[in-house]
């Protein structure tokens, strides 16, 4: 891993963001990108709609001694950080860092378990997963030494998810993780025989082209199954594939990925298929 963004808000969550993206930049020998986006609060605009350019300098100014400060930790100082300050607010650019500096990872905060509005749904790390061509790795509580050992991927294992198995692959090996994967087998429409789930998982490794172990774990919901299943062996890290701008809702035909964003209290990694 060569460099990793993690986009600050100088908020508790994104500060615990920045703790666990030290590890990552410490054990990987890896470059930290830390960017904040400026914006204009609605405060200090006339009633004309007009900000002279005295008071633009000035909040920049401002904004760039808060972010001088917010750097100023002793869990940096090992890291060789790389300040980055956009004078705007969209979220979309955070991709365009990306590619620029060639990122690997983006490592974001977020708010604990107060409800869908309030956690993921509209909010800036939704934003940024749906837009990031890289995984994004969710921080919730106060990873103070972010090392995962358990890292547990679900998906259906269909096709479409290969791409997002072998990046998660590479992620448990700079982690330096065990990969546990899973299927969730759940009544109703989507259940499967023991055997058909076996024939669906032995086919998709054989185009993955990977020899690894995939256990069937049984729940009512495949939300509940990933949760259960992961605090079963103690996980510290839960990977799950996304689609895109389409958003996580649409993860296994429902939402998984909302419910995994409310209610894992552990870090959660997403990957773009």
């Amino acid at each position: 891993m060569k460099s990793i963004i993690v986009p600050v808000d100088f908020s508790e969550q994104s500060e615990k963001a920045l703790k666990a993206a030290a590890t990552l930049a410490k054990n990987g020998d890896a470059e930290l990108i830390v960017l904040h986006m400026l914006e204009l609060s609605p405060a200090i605009m006339s009633e004309s709609g007009y900000v002279s350019q005295e008071q633009v300098v000035h909040l920049i100014k401002i904004g760039e001694q808060r972010f001088s400060d917010f750097l100023d930790k002793p869990y940096l100082k090992d890291v060789k950080i790389i300040p980055v300050i956009k004078h705007y607010k969209v979220f979309s650019e955070v991709n365009e860092i990306v590619k620029k500096h060639n990122a690997d990872l983006v490592v974001m905060g977020s708010h604990g378990t107060d409800g869908l509005q309030e956690v993921f749904i509209g909010s800036n790390t939704e934003r940024v997963v749906r837009t990031s061509d890289v995984p994004v790795l969710v921080i919730k509580g106060d990873e103070k030494q972010f090392t995962p050992e358990r890292f547990v991927f679900a998906c259906d294992f269909k096709e479409e998810n290969v791409p997002a198995l072998k990046r998660a692959i590479k992620i448990s090996e700079l982690f330096k993780s065990k990969l546990h994967l899973v299927y969730i087998n759940t009544p109703g429409d989507e259940f499967l025989s023991t055997e058909d789930a076996y024939n669906r998982i032995s086919r998709f490794l054989n185009i993955a082209k990977l020899g690894l172990e995939v256990e069937i774990y049984n729940d009512y919901t495949v939300e509940k199954g990933v949760l259960n299943y992961s605090e079963s062996i103690a996980a510290d890290l839960i990977g799950i594939p996304t689609h895109g701008r389409r958003g996580l809702s649409h993860f296994f035909m429902g939402s998984i990925g909302e419910d995994i964003a409310n209610h894992s209290e552990t870090p959660v990694i997403t990957f773009k298929i």
